[in-house]
């Protein structure tokens, strides 16, 4: 049996990548100017060369965090990030928004210049022109890619509660889809996405990768798009089944719980506990019920198997794992954060509630206005 090193007793670190949407000022529409957002942001001394990246599309930019400790720390490397790229697209007539799908556009958007993103386009033209979307990923230090096997395998059934918890791109082209995440069916359509399968060990799982490769389907391990994830440049367990986050605290809470997950599952691995191996096709209608309805409908418990209210299947996720948010100090910050995500809502609601009250033209000041909103107090 695998047994993780305890290090020195401090939680795992964790990292969170954030990609976002450049949209125009005035129409809302996305705005191909991802090149020179990035180069007047590379001017500001508060960011590092190899924080921000390109991205698939010239309408979006994604930025990485350093690896961190602690959750305060992650946060104000997000914030300090979103203000300096806010800044840098605003000289270029565009607006910096955090939100898992554009609202509307008008056209396919170019590729970013590059040979692999060429090369996507080429595989896939269609699926291309119309990637709009944006997601947030938490990356989780694990002490070795075998171990990095296991915890995917035991997070599988909690995947459709964050997708519920991470809701946040209900509008495209201009009209409510009826999904609270739109980007998890969208992403879908590639060849290897979603929820990820069980692997039996690590050698089960590179020959799995191996043989996706071998088809020609996929470009490279980038292209494998799954919920959840072995990462192939990091010695981390990559959780990306989130949308694009509306504000800093949003992605703060779902890193803390996201990381307390992982820890549980080490613990859990320890000692040799059982979990539920689900079927694709179970996990995947989970997943997408999950997408549908947010946090304002019943949910599939996976581990219950049967349908719940959300909120306390919320509840229930804290309390397994409240000894790993303890052992790494975040129990009162991610309690009180999920309190606030189940008294107002996942981002998907909180759109739906402006486009409510002050029509769907006031989105897009909405979202820029989130994306850049001082962290929760």
């Amino acid at each position: 049996m695998l047994t993780p090193d305890p290090a020195d007793g401090r939680p795992p670190t964790l990292g969170i990548v954030e990609e976002f949407l450049l949209l125009d000022r005035w129409s809302g529409h996305p705005v191909p100017v991802a090149d020179a957002v990035r180069s007047a942001a590379s001017l500001q001394p508060a960011l590092e060369p190899d924080e921000v990246h390109d991205e698939l599309l010239q309408v979006q930019v994604e930025v990485a965090t350093p690896a961190c400790q602690e959750l305060d720390e992650a946060g104000g490397h997000l914030l300090r990030l979103r203000h300096e790229l806010g800044t840098a697209a605003e000289t270029h007539g565009a607006r910096l928004v955090a939100s898992g799908a554009a609202p509307w556009h008008d056209g396919a958007a170019p590729v970013t210049d590059e040979a692999r993103y060429r090369d996507i386009r080429l595989r896939a033209p269609a699926l291309v022109d119309d990637q709009l979307i944006n997601g947030m990923h938490v990356h989780v230090a694990v002490p070795s890619r075998a171990h990095a096997v296991e915890v995917v395998n035991r997070l599988r059934p909690d995947l459709p509660l964050l997708i519920a918890m991470s809701a946040d791109s209900p509008y495209w082209q201009g009209r409510d889809t009826g999904f609270s995440s739109w980007r998890s069916v969208h992403q879908e359509r590639w060849p290897v996405a979603g929820p990820p399968p069980h692997f039996t060990d690590e050698a089960h799982h590179d020959r799995c990768i191996q043989e996706l490769l071998a088809t020609g389907t996929v470009r490279d391990l980038g292209q494998l798009y799954w919920h959840a994830r072995v990462s192939s440049r990091h010695p981390t367990v990559e959780i990306r089944c989130a949308d694009g986050q509306l504000r800093v605290d949003d992605s703060v809470l779902l890193a803390g719980v996201v990381r307390a997950l992982v820890m549980t599952a080490l613990a859990d691995l320890r000692r040799d506990a059982p979990y539920p191996v689900v079927s694709p096709e179970l996990l995947k209608a989970a997943c997408w019920r999950a997408a549908r309805h947010g946090l304002d409908d019943d949910l599939h418990d996976l581990r219950q198997g049967r349908r719940r209210r959300p909120g306390d299947m919320v509840v229930d996720l804290l309390d397994r794992v409240q000894p790993a948010l303890e052992a790494s100090h975040d129990a009162d910050q991610v309690h009180k954060l999920s309190d606030r995500l189940l008294r107002e809502g996942c981002g998907a609601s909180r759109q739906r509630q402006v486009v409510a009250r002050q029509g769907l033209s006031q989105l897009v000041d909405f979202l820029a206005g989130e994306t850049t909103a001082t962290w929760l107090d």
